[in-house]
């Protein structure tokens, strides 16, 4: 069966974080409602065009769990989906109680994701999360209490705040949990332009403390059963993000929702940013389209053969001219080149030696 995923953006924050660059709102939930209708009408021009059943669904952010259950749940009914679907949406701590999740699951989703990024306190007020120290804690026993067998922990290293010995500790709270996340991504804390974060260089991340950081957790996870799935990613055996694959792949997904993106058959498109504008456009009868660009071949070779680095796939040897200076950083088996654990955090050096992107 070919992989299709759908991706709604939901860009509600009820606090926006030092570090996020993503198109999200603390202002503006008195437009949930009119939000909610506008994602409605997109989708049915979308199956008005033939939108094919979703293998995946994703809520994503923003904070999907600010809107009321019942109105996320409205959106996830109007999207036709394959048997066995998968179906996730993103989850600030401070939202996992009982009701909610399981609103959720009985409503169809079947996957949750919680941005926990530490256990440490000082490491949570540098981020400007609002959530406790405690917050895995709660998450991990509400998501059992409700019979979620497969979620995720999102994690960030790469705080000024955060020593080795916290990365260590934060590791060690959440699989010591009697219901450990299946999942667990780790991303590397990135100052972005016009943030809190980007703006103030004294609390911009050492790359040789986040090198030491990732490496750490890489041992960790792979030692305490999960497999390494992807530059950010480890998941135990089963529990993969199935929806993050169909970007891996280069499969077809379509977003429905301001700032959402769609990859459809070698077209790469994408909505205008704001809610507002979205709303406006769609009401009015018009495609809430920002741009669009065409991938031509040389283009999706080399996207995909960058994808599959990302992920111990790798790409056939015959993807490079040479590995002479990269070497240090890929292993060869079979005939495959992938990225060696000390490559991971490198990976771009080494998919600009492809062939393809010459």
């Amino acid at each position: 069966m070919t992989n299709f995923g759908v991706y709604v953006h939901v860009p509600f924050c009820a606090h926006r974080c030092d570090y996020c660059a993503f198109a999200t709102y603390s202002d503006r939930d008195h437009l949930m409602e009119q939000y909610v209708d506008a994602v409605l009408q997109e989708i049915a021009w979308a199956k008005d065009d033939g939108l094919a059943p979703a293998t995946s669904v994703f809520f994503g952010g923003g904070t999907p769990s600010r809107l009321a259950p019942e109105q996320l749940l409205r959106i996830l009914d109007a999207i036709s989906r394959v048997d066995g679907a998968e179906v996730t949406v993103e989850c600030n701590p401070e939202d996992a109680n009982y009701e909610r999740l399981l609103r959720y699951r009985s409503g169809g989703v079947n996957r949750m994701s919680f941005g926990v990024q530490s256990t440490r306190p000082a490491v949570l007020a540098d981020l400007g999360r609002r959530h406790g120290i405690l917050a895995h804690e709660q998450v991990a026993r509400v998501v059992a209490e409700v019979g979620f067998t497969t979620w995720n922990m999102d994690l960030i290293i790469g705080s000024r705040a955060e020593t080795l010995d916290d990365v260590r500790q934060t590791l060690d709270d959440i699989l010591g949990l009697d219901s450990a996340p299946p999942h667990i991504s780790c991303y590397a804390l990135t100052p972005e332009s016009g943030t809190p974060l980007g703006q103030d260089p004294a609390r911009h991340p050492d790359e040789d403390a986040t090198a030491d950081a990732y490496d750490l957790v890489g041992e960790v996870l792979e030692a305490s059963g999960y497999r390494w799935e992807e530059i950010s990613n480890w998941a135990r055996p089963g529990h993969e993000c199935r929806h993050n694959h169909v970007y891996w792949d280069q499969d077809d997904y379509i977003g429905f929702g301001s700032a959402a993106h769609s990859h459809l058959v070698g077209e790469r498109s994408w909505n205008v940013r704001t809610p507002e504008r979205y709303i406006s456009m769609v009401r009015t009868g018009q495609r809430p389209l920002g741009g669009r660009e065409h991938l031509d071949e040389r283009t999706r070779r080399f996207e995909l053969e960058s994808l599959a680095l990302r992920t111990p796939r790798g790409v056939p040897i015959e993807a490079f001219d040479s590995l002479d200076e990269i070497k240090h950083l890929v292993e060869v088996s079979d005939g495959v080149v992938s990225l060696a654990h000390g490559g991971r955090l490198l990976a771009n050096q080494v998919i600009l030696r492809l062939k393809s992107a010459q």
